[in-house]
């Protein structure tokens, strides 16, 4: 199987994203044969929904399958919770990653459920995340669910 090439796809998106002023994670679900199934990326600027990651994108624009065991899920970042748990319910297969330096997701408590995880780390991913939090801090922590608001301290 070429994770590269199917990075590729996931890589895409996410410049996409980060030109649209969004941030700046694609991904694209696969099946076990290398057919892609769907493809996308974190929309939660651009259309103003907490619950459009990139995996999630992805997930929705590939439609039901009958089974998930068998699919592949590439991703530019590794998944955080929301992500890691969608790919538990639906007992995603494989789950390839571009980077997990910026962040580290839940990439062992996917390896315990039985998920095959593959980390490319992909100087590309790495550095367009680097990128987006130096230039958007307060986007990046509202998207992982840090709260920057000390206010009620």
């Amino acid at each position: 199987m070429d994770y590269k090439a199917m990075l590729e796809v996931a890589l895409e998106e996410a410049q996409v994203g980060f030109k649209e002023g969004g941030v700046p994670v694609g991904a694209a679900l696969f099946s076990r044969d290398g057919t892609l199934l769907g493809r996308g990326r974190n929309r939660r600027v651009q259309e103003n929904d907490p619950s459009i990651h990139g995996e999630t994108d992805a997930f929705r624009k590939a439609g039901r399958q009958k089974n998930y065991r068998d699919t592949i899920m590439v991703t530019t970042l590794a998944p955080c919770w929301y992500c890691s748990g969608l790919i538990r319910q639906f007992n995603i297969g494989t789950v390839v990653v571009g980077e997990s330096r910026n962040f580290e997701g839940h990439l062992p408590w996917l390896k315990e459920a039985g998920v095959e995880v593959i980390e490319l780390h992909d100087d590309r991913c790495i550095a367009l995340m680097a990128e987006f939090i130096q230039l958007r801090p307060d986007i990046w922590n509202e998207d992982i669910g840090e709260c920057l608001d000390h206010s009620h301290d």
